[in-house]
């Protein structure tokens, strides 16, 4: 049976503005003031109780976003805001998806993504940014009604996953996930670079173990 290894999307998948080494951040709010006439500090203000119910699938975040845009005033389409969002937190670590490629031409390995996304952003990233091509499914909190790191996020994953003769390997940025993922029996890896999955002894010994029989194959 092959084995589920699954990838956190913000700070692995997506550069983010929260890479521990300086150079490796990105910031998709950069020209936010200049583009859209919103002040990119306040519009952190967005993120608290009620943006978790966006990801969670209990909310629109087109019907938050109409009632708090105009608090830090934004004039003008909140649909046209959202397409500025979504288009501009976009940065993909194109490392590691030729990784991911790599693993699943394998044949032993069903790679999927693990996040915490509300819907409209999980559709762009599967359909727009073509992860489809990449990925055999998404795992996230809209349609699992559970945010990671709580246990049901982990839950509600394996009932999709189905029986593994291994445990699921999650890459992803939070000390906090990669705890209690690896307390549910997962195994979970601390992601900061392309590094920290390409030389994990697992994903290490399968690469090479498909490149060696390549090589065999040619001679």
């Amino acid at each position: 049976m092959t084995r589920a290894v699954l990838f956190d999307v913000d700070g692995v998948l997506v550069h983010s503005r929260f890479h521990p080494d300086e150079g490796a951040r990105r910031f998709w709010d950069s020209h936010l003031l200049e583009d859209m006439g919103v002040d990119p500090v306040r519009f952190q203000g967005l993120f608290g109780a009620s943006f978790d119910q966006v990801v969670i699938g209990k909310r629109s975040l087109v019907a938050l976003l109409d009632a708090f845009l105009p608090s830090v005033g934004y004039k003008g389409s909140t649909m046209d805001f959202i397409g500025y969002w979504l288009a501009r937190d976009a940065n993909l670590n194109f490392q590691l998806l030729d990784l991911v490629k790599r693993l699943r031409a394998t044949g032993k390995v069903r790679v999927y993504m693990a996040t915490n996304q509300e819907h409209l952003r999980a559709s762009y990233l599967w359909n727009e940014l073509k992860l489809s091509h990449l990925f055999d499914d998404m795992f996230y909190a809209a349609r699992l009604g559970a945010m990671k790191p709580d246990r049901e996020f982990y839950l509600r994953t394996e009932d999709f996953l189905g029986p593994q003769d291994e445990p699921p390997l999650l890459f992803d940025d939070s000390d906090r996930v990669i705890a209690s993922a690896n307390s549910h029996g997962w195994e979970a890896v601390l992601f900061n670079h392309v590094d920290d999955c390409a030389n994990h002894p697992w994903i290490a010994n399968i690469l090479a173990g498909t490149s060696a029989a390549r090589l065999k194959e040619t001679t």
